[in-house]
């Protein structure tokens, strides 16, 4: 577990402004709806034409109108909670997560999904003025409720963040027998704080899925150059596993990756490079990777020094 010098954890990001049709004169807000200087939102809200150009600035937005709608105390969960904070997501939640005392007595709104109960007041905090669960607990609900792949991109976010994992085992030490604790056990045993992005996660997720040995994240490379960082990699096999999301490098860019390449090689290292269509044939990447490893594990290659 490995933090590359110099990279930074994600910040919460900003908040879209939300307008509420109950602040503004019933006329004000037609006029600027037939202008489309107004988008709808939900029932009574809206936003700037052009403010939400994302699913991920969407569910923000809608974070913000459901704050403003629902009168119970609540916090923001799950992955409503990791959105809010600024953590990785596999995908962008399009439903508004909440932990609560009780539900409403009626009028359900379908987009939100409440969880009861509510959050232990260790586990109750704010972010960008809005009520959220804290790390440790979004992480556990999170993993509870996810499929593997999208648990584990939240929980690596959420070590790197900062998440102690052990007051994040010591809750679900206190749900015994609940839905999906096994589950979220090993999740939070398998998060890394050197995973940098979503597809990092993904990569090395493959690979434990298929059995593979846990690689190390964030691999110091010395070479004749300067000393560069890998992705992931088995440096006792010289192998580097590396995620890259450019299609294509261009200029200077190019060079300095050619030579960084270079010098990696040259140091001794093989490096195996995924791409997104990688992640699309899971199976393939992780067959190439063994391979290298068999072939490593017989042959042992020398390298320059």
């Amino acid at each position: 577990m490995t933090i590359r010098p110099g990279s930074q954890p994600s910040a919460p990001p900003r908040l879209p402004e939300v307008f509420f049709a109950r602040d503004h004169d019933t006329a004000r807000v037609a006029g600027r709806v037939r202008a489309a200087q107004w988008e709808p939102l939900a029932r009574g809200a809206y936003v700037a034409a052009g403010a939400v150009t994302s699913e991920k600035d969407r569910a923000l937005a809608q974070m913000v109108a459901v704050h403003h709608r629902v009168r119970v105390e609540h916090w923001f969960s799950h992955e409503s909670a990791a959105v809010l904070r600024g953590l990785r997501v596999w995908r962008d939640p399009t439903t508004t997560h909440l932990r609560q005392a009780r539900r409403p007595d009626r009028n359900p709104d379908p987009t939100v999904r409440r969880h009861l109960p509510a959050v232990p007041v260790e586990h109750r905090a704010q972010v960008s003025g809005l009520p959220v669960t804290s790390l440790e607990a979004t992480v556990v609900d999170c993993a509870r409720s996810l499929p593997p792949l999208d648990a584990l991109v939240i929980a690596d976010a959420a070590v790197r963040s900062g998440a102690d994992l052990a007051k994040a085992n010591a809750l679900l030490a206190e749900m015994p027998g609940l839905p999906g604790v096994r589950a979220a056990a090993h999740v939070l045993a398998l998060a890394d704080p050197g995973a940098e992005s979503a597809p990092e996660t993904a990569v090395r997720y493959y690979m434990l899925a298929a059995g593979l040995p846990a690689p190390q994240t964030q691999v110091e490379v010395k070479t004749w150059h300067k000393t560069y960082w890998s992705d992931l990699g088995y440096p006792q096999h010289k192998l580097l596993i590396e995620y890259d999301g450019r299609s294509k490098y261009t200029g200077n860019e190019w060079l300095r990756e050619k030579r960084r390449m270079d010098a990696i090689v040259e140091a001794g290292f093989r490096i195996v490079r995924a791409t997104a269509d990688d992640l699309h044939k899971p199976a393939c990447l992780v067959a190439r990777i063994r391979q290298l490893l068999v072939d490593e594990a017989i042959h042992p290659r020398p390298y320059l020094r």
